[in-house]
């Protein structure tokens, strides 16, 4: 894949994400507005994190690192693949199902598992019947993640990315009729009706999600069918190689849990503490919602459109142009990356206070707060994850559950320490800034390992580029922090004008130093070169 080719097919992916992004803001920013950032919050986001956190444990990780490899390999078959995608789909199928109804019957002992800290208090209950309702969205996530992959191997990037915003539409219109005719209710308060439509109606944009894809596939020459001879050798490769996905998922969702038992024992502490600003799970994932933002627009649609090109490199074994690729994607991901984090870091508190509305300005400073600690890890997650993507196109699980451990053990260690020696209340925001120290770590080890398949990413390669876009990106936050309380207007009026000032100016400053990668990237964008 060439210059030209992986930013176009980035940018069909980057204009769906971007607004995928900014309606899944909206759906967070209106459930915090009917749920508040307090305990009530904490129940919902909890349970609705649990089909994440199932779906990425069980079987997440295998769907986008393990088949992908497979899928596109298959697509050279005589029937273009059908045969051995139908057996993947019917079997992916049947055992999601299987994990939904596992799932809803032990709903209380995950709840028990994941939110110790509610054991014998209303917020078990609640999060339990929040739980049970959102817990489907497991097959339709499956089901989502494996028809994006196939229509991915086909060259079709754009649906899989436009999905989701028939999800968020869904939510937020749910959350937006609750905000309208709800009246504020509490754990104690909360009535079974609110829990049963709150749940089913986030439930039901999953599905949307996943059955709009159905169409996408049909227009392609691949035929899904169900079909139950599942002792293909090919899927039972694929199955071997998934193995070794479940433990890298499982470690990663260790370290989730530990991060959802210290902020919701957190928030509980605070609480009996007299504390009312909401400090536990809820802020923490809202924060990372607006820290995903620049990740998921640039990284997530980089990655994606250059997995099948990787890929096709390590079966020709070719790791110059491997390396070649994964350098590339680095430097163009900083592009958006490396500035982002420095307005995170700096301007966090100005950011959730414009965006969360209905909640008390020390809530929306905590936030704040959050996404500022978050902001440090932000560079090293992308290129933790395209390295991680190198390590896939050789179906090395192996590896990635090597670096995966060492990220996430580190990461463990630090939150636990910082809950004991932080307050209660900063708990939340040590979580953020154990998360964020724990992917220096990941990007260096996946780095690392690549390795030894003769895949040499030097320092000044990527750490020194880095350095240089975080020096352009200070120069315009500094000033502008420094100036802060003398920029007209409330919040929104505020952020408007600090982004468009530090935008500009750094774009600015990126053609006066001679980054040719931005450079190149816009003119490419505006049809105005074409990159070779």
């Amino acid at each position: 894949m060439n210059d030209k080719s992986l930013i176009k097919s980035s940018t069909v992916m980057a204009v769906g994400t971007i607004v995928s992004r900014i309606t899944g803001l909206a759906r967070g920013l209106l459930l915090v507005a009917v749920l508040g950032t307090t305990l009530l919050g904490d129940t919902f986001n909890v349970a609705n994190t649990m089909p994440n956190i199932l779906y990425n444990l069980i079987i997440g990780g295998a769907l986008t690192a393990v088949f992908v490899p497979q899928i596109v390999r298959s697509t050279n078959d005589i029937d273009s693949g059908s045969a051995f995608i139908s057996r993947l789909v019917t079997a992916t199928c049947v055992f999601l199902g299987g994990l939904v109804i596992l799932s809803i019957l032990l709903a209380p002992v995950l709840v028990r598992v994941f939110a110790t800290s509610y054991i014998g208090r209303p917020e078990f209950d609640v999060t339990t019947e929040f739980m049970r309702y959102c817990l489907p969205q497991i097959f339709f996530m499956g089901l989502f993640a494996l028809l994006s992959q196939v229509a991915n191997a086909k060259g079709k990037f754009g649906p899989m990315m436009w999905a989701p915003v028939l999800n968020n539409l869904i939510a937020i219109a749910v959350f937006g009729w609750f905000l309208k005719y709800s009246t504020q209710p509490t754990v104690e308060t909360i009535p079974t009706s609110e829990i049963i439509w709150i749940g089913l109606g986030s439930t039901a944009g999953y599905v949307a999600q996943a059955l709009i894809l159905i169409p996408v596939i049909s227009r392609t020459n691949i035929k899904i069918r169900p079909r139950f001879d599942w002792r293909d050798s090919e899927l039972r490769k694929s199955l071997h190689l998934a193995t070794w996905t479940l433990l890298f998922a499982a470690i990663s969702q260790v370290s989730y849990l530990v991060t959802v038992n210290l902020s919701t024992g957190a928030a509980v502490r605070a609480l009996e503490a007299g504390i009312e600003t909401g400090v536990g799970f809820t802020p923490f994932s809202n924060a990372l919602l607006i820290y995903m933002l620049p990740h998921s627009i640039i990284t997530i649609s980089v990655v994606t459109a250059l997995l099948p090109t990787l890929s096709k490199f390590a079966h020709e074994k070719k790791p110059q142009l491997i390396h070649d690729q994964l350098v590339k994607a680095m430097r163009i991901v900083g592009l958006v990356t490396v500035p982002s984090a420095v307005a995170f870091l700096f301007f966090g508190p100005l950011m959730t206070g414009a965006l969360f509305f209905g909640i008390s300005r020390a809530d929306s400073n905590y936030l704040g707060y959050t996404l500022s600690a978050l902001a440090l890890g932000l560079a090293p997650m992308s290129v933790n994850l395209i390295a991680l993507r190198g390590l896939s196109a050789f179906e090395s699980v192996k590896l990635q559950v090597l670096s995966n451990t060492i990220m996430n053990v580190i990461g463990i260690l630090f939150a636990v320490a910082l809950a004991f020696i932080l307050p209660p209340e900063w708990v939340t925001v040590g979580l953020a800034g154990s998360l964020a120290i724990s992917y220096y770590f990941g990007s260096w080890s996946t780095v690392r390992l690549l390795r030894r398949y003769e895949i040499h990413i030097s320092i000044s390669e990527v750490i020194g580029f880095y350095a240089k876009l975080t020096g352009l990106a200070l120069v315009i936050a500094l000033p502008i922090w420094l100036l802060r309380g003398s920029i007209p207007g409330g919040n929104t009026v505020r952020l408007i004008i600090v982004l468009f000032v530090s935008v500009f100016g750094y774009l600015a400053l990126c053609k006066i130093a001679r980054v040719s990668e931005i450079t190149s990237a816009i003119e490419v964008l505006t049809n105005r070169k074409k990159i070779r």
